[in-house]
């Protein structure tokens, strides 16, 4: 499918008249935008004539399912896997923070410092940077096909609805922790201010311990127990096993209960044609017409274009993180100096995630050596190459914050990180 754009850069319909395309490009009655998707801008005037085309958005916590389709044809297809590293990225951040001012002694420690910043409305930077993902994928979508109708489903279900059938407005974010002072003494009081290590344990100092890290689990109470302090030090001492499971995690679940609305209301100021939808909608429509499950395809069922004909290759699309802002490593070498913990930004003429060719694949760069020795994969984590020379690279596209590659079938690929 080659995407058309006329004179003024508004979407026309796209064609997948390749020999037509190569003609009006030898011509010079248009010119290439872009490669991927392969889009053309018309350098003549033409009829704006157009179809009515739904964009269908399976929105998700990890991964983004998207269909444009006529009632005939669908006319884009892609599966976005959207970043999910920020919760660690902020809490390294914390961290070096912590350790820096430790160390250089330049202030004290302040408590609630941001808190008359949180002003109604705020969102948490994990959750603002996917809804960020969602807006950006659309309005790409919108740049290459004149859309007619977006419809997004929201969620399948209210996760906090079930645990609290009372919920309402702000007590969305509050979750568990809400009418205790704080996750501490919410946790104490759900174990009874009882030692969970040793039955039996008179030690009447309490602590709270991370089943699993504060930086893999956070501090949500599923992921906290209540030791004594003896049990407490044994623990980390070796001396004492905890056979605990951290809870079942609502984190993707919660994710969407809390976006649902705010996505929804921020296409609704950009995109007058904008309604929503339910997974249990988008289920019985797919189970009614036998499709398989993927991202994809329940975009294609919540466009309400189930029966269109399915195009034959889609896009998997990775969203990444284009800098790294951590100038300095963590750990200090001796005598108390920092390593710079950043490589140029171009090496050679490339950059991290640059699209390029060798030996006839089509891959992305993934790490550089200062000697020209670049590592390169496919986006689903296949190596293509551990050190390839950069003379026999060819660049076909720069890096951007998504990057595309084109995969044939309708089912879901298996994600990994390049």
């Amino acid at each position: 499918m080659v995407y058309v754009l006329n004179i003024n850069g508004e979407p026309l319909m796209p064609t997948e008249r390749h020999g037509k395309v190569k003609h009006l490009l030898t011509t010079g009655k248009a010119v290439v935008v872009k490669k991927s998707p392969f889009t053309i801008k018309l350098t003549y005037e033409v009829k704006n004539y157009t179809q009515k085309i739904t964009l269908g958005i399976d929105a998700g916590s990890k991964t983004i399912g998207v269909s444009a389709s006529t009632e005939a044809k669908e006319l884009f297809a892609a599966e976005v896997a959207i970043r999910n590293d920020v919760v660690e990225l902020l809490s390294t951040r914390h961290e070096n923070r912590r350790t820096r001012r430790n160390q250089l002694r330049y202030r004290k420690p302040r408590f609630l410092n941001r808190a008359k910043s949180k002003k109604e409305g705020w969102l948490a930077p994990s959750i603002k940077t996917k809804i960020h993902a969602h807006e950006k994928i659309i309005s790409m979508i919108y740049g290459l096909l004149p859309i007619s109708n977006l419809i997004v489903e929201v969620a399948s279900f209210d996760i906090q609805k079930i645990k609290n059938p009372d919920i309402t407005g702000s007590e969305y974010q509050e979750g568990d922790q809400l009418g205790f002072w704080n996750v501490r003494e919410y946790v104490l009081w759900r174990d009874g201010h009882i030692c969970q290590g040793r039955k039996g344990c008179k030690n009447k100092i309490l602590n709270v311990h991370h089943i699993e890290s504060r930086k893999t689990g956070g501090d949500s109470p599923d992921n906290l127990i209540t030791l004594c302090e003896q049990c407490h030090k044994d623990y980390h001492e070796g001396k004492l096993k905890l056979n605990f499971k951290r809870g079942v995690s609502f984190r993707d679940a919660a994710f969407m209960g809390i976006m649902r609305w705010a996505l929804f209301n921020k296409l609704k100021q950009k995109y007058s044609n904008t309604s929503y939808t339910y997974g249990y909608i988008t289920k019985n429509t797919r189970i009614a017409n036998k499709l398989n499950k993927s991202h994809r395809i329940d975009a294609l069922c919540i466009a309400g274009h189930p029966e269109a004909e399915q195009l034959k290759e889609l896009f998997f699309i990775k969203q990444i993180r284009k800098h790294n802002r951590q100038i300095h490593k963590a750990n200090y070498l001796k005598g108390h100096k920092k390593k710079l913990n950043q490589m140029p930004y171009e090496q050679l003429g490339f950059r991290l995630f640059d699209k390029v060719k060798f030996k006839n694949h089509e891959c992305f760069i993934t790490g550089r050596r200062s000697s020209g020795y670049f590592m390169l994969k496919t986006l689903d984590g296949t190596t293509i190459h551990n050190s390839a020379k950069y003379k026999e690279l060819k660049l076909i596209q720069k890096t951007n914050t998504f990057i595309f590659e084109r995969r044939t079938g309708v089912s879901s690929p298996t994600y990994a990180t390049a």
